[in-house]
């Protein structure tokens, strides 16, 4: 089980930390196995159009807390790694059709 955890968070690790239109705020040494948090985009607006079109996507609760912000995938045993695999499939849909995300904030920041 811890194996098949360690592939799941590694899945949605690795996603993160190869693109930049999310950013997963927690140091490598300190990242929970079951909770990944990431802030999708800087801009709330287009932080609540991402966890409405997650959920309508079937990731349920996947709003961070309330006093934190961001987000939240909560990938416990129950959560098999196709659902993993989903969850980064649905973020990298999100970030092409939605190309307001941090990355491209910075990038109109410096012009």
């Amino acid at each position: 089980m811890k194996r098949i955890n360690e592939g799941k968070a590694n899945l949605l690790y690795d996603y993160l930390d190869t693109q930049s239109y999310y950013i997963a705020p927690v140091e490598p040494e300190a990242r929970s196995m079951m909770n990944v948090t990431f802030v999708t985009t800087g801009d709330p607006e287009l932080d609540k159009k991402f966890a409405a079109e997650a959920g309508k996507a079937g990731f349920k609760n996947i709003k961070g807390h309330r006093s934190v912000g961001g987000m939240r995938a909560s990938i416990y045993n129950a959560m098999p790694t196709e659902g993993v695999a989903k969850l980064v499939q649905f973020m990298k849909n999100f970030a092409a059709e939605n190309p307001q995300g941090i990355s491209s904030k910075k990038e109109r920041e410096l012009s």
